[in-house]
């Protein structure tokens, strides 16, 4: 079977986005860390599901979100690093 780029990286990045929000909650920031773990996890659902999209059509509305949800997650990420809510930077979810 044909490996799926897109599916990897998002997969990845999902799961550093739950470190990202684990060491969020860990400096109890409990608002934007539960925005943009929601945001983040929901890139890598949307293109698992375009997966099993029954049309073309459908294939694309669930990329369309995906791209969405990571443009919103791109503002948490924001917000988290201009609010200083961490003591330093998080370089490893930024690259």
């Amino acid at each position: 079977m044909k490996s799926n780029l897109i599916k990897e990286r998002s997969f990845q990045f999902s799961l550093k986005s739950i470190d990202l929000y684990k060491e969020l909650i860990y400096n109890k920031e409990f608002v934007l860390s539960k925005q943009f773990l929601r945001s983040a996890t929901s890139i890598g659902a949307n293109v698992n599901e375009s997966e099993a999209a029954c049309s073309r059509k459908d294939f694309v509305h669930k990329l369309t979100i995906a791209s969405k949800e990571a443009r919103e997650t791109m503002y948490w990420l924001k917000l988290i690093e201009y609010t200083e809510v961490l003591n330093y930077e998080y370089e490893e979810i930024k690259k």
